[in-house]
């Protein structure tokens, strides 16, 4: 059980609205797929705990936090953008999404697993340091990396987001980090718009038409980020796991297929093996077409179970 899978049934019950792409059903699915894989048992599982105000204060101001958990309804909806609003149980789930990555953060380095997967929501790579948008609140792999640093002492860590929308979020919390290494391949021009242009060991965007493939995606990746990667010899590797790039992902247009999935964690893992003891911890971002979704999701964590 070199793997944890962490996770809590709270992240469940949040609902930006009846219907909403980004579903409490995403997480049954991929659950269900690592079941019917025969991988569910081979992972070390743990709930994923609450995040302390101290913790969110790592990428956020007292303002954000403070006006999340003033926003928070007892019952119905309150919408924090037109993307974005929160159920009676948000808080709770956002708190235990950002506290996964915390968890992971401290399993893996204590030697208790190599790596590990966060199968939480809501995600979290919008969530600029003071403003909740794009269906996230707080910024939960930005987090993780910034607990890395403070309480691990790691000096070099990367971030690496291959969701389909651009994190715009981590890229604002993390800008001028020098600790972090923020890479991130995305459709462009689309949601949530503009990018920072990419600055040596700190920045790698990598904007893909609309209509971009396999070949496309693979050479980008090849040609920016491994080079960036190699120079930078990140001592943990982050990685903010959306797989809305699929081409069967309706809030999208890449086409994207499973291998893709499969091989882009092959390329992590052989980074965090050179330079990071192969030490990587995952977070679920986006994925909204569910067979697709489970089945990338899946094949993403046997690729961190190394079988």
């Amino acid at each position: 059980m070199n793997t944890a899978l962490i996770s809590h049934r709270d992240c469940v019950k949040h609902e930006i609205s009846e219907g909403h792409p980004e579903c409490p059903q995403r997480i049954d699915a991929i659950n269900d797929q690592l079941m019917q894989q025969g991988l569910f048992d081979y992972l070390q599982h743990r709930e994923a705990p609450v995040a302390l105000r101290e913790q969110l204060l790592l990428a956020h101001t007292e303002s954000h936090v403070d006006h999340i958990h003033r926003s928070a309804p007892e019952t119905g909806y309150v919408q924090l953008d037109p993307d974005t609003s929160m159920n009676p149980y948000t808080l709770e789930a956002s708190l235990r999404a950002a506290g996964s990555g915390i968890l992971a953060v401290d399993m893996v380095c204590n030697g208790e697993v190599k790596n590990a997967f966060c199968l939480t929501r809501p995600p979290g790579h919008h969530a600029e340091h003071d403003q909740a948008m794009g269906f996230c609140f707080f910024g939960n792999i930005a987090i993780a990396a910034r607990h890395a640093a403070k309480e691990h002492g790691l000096e070099r860590v990367a971030i690496l987001d291959f969701d389909v929308h651009h994190g715009n979020g981590t890229e604002d919390i993390v800008d001028g980090d020098s600790s972090i290494l923020f890479c991130s391949s995305f459709q462009s021009p689309f949601y949530p718009g503009g990018y920072r242009p990419n600055v040596k060991d700190q920045r790698m965007n990598v904007p893909l038409v609309s209509g971009s493939k396999s070949a496309d995606f693979r050479n980008a990746i090849t040609g920016t980020w491994l080079p960036a990667l190699e120079r930078f010899k990140p001592q943990m590797v982050f990685v903010s796991a959306g797989f809305d790039a699929h081409i069967e992902d309706p809030l999208a247009n890449i086409s994207l297929v499973d291998d893709d999935f499969v091989w882009i964690t092959q390329q992590i893992m052989q980074v965090a093996d050179q330079h990071a003891d192969g030490r990587v911890v995952s977070m679920l971002e986006g994925g909204y077409a569910l067979p697709a979704l489970s089945r990338c999701a899946a094949a993403h964590v046997r690729e961190l179970m190394n079988i």
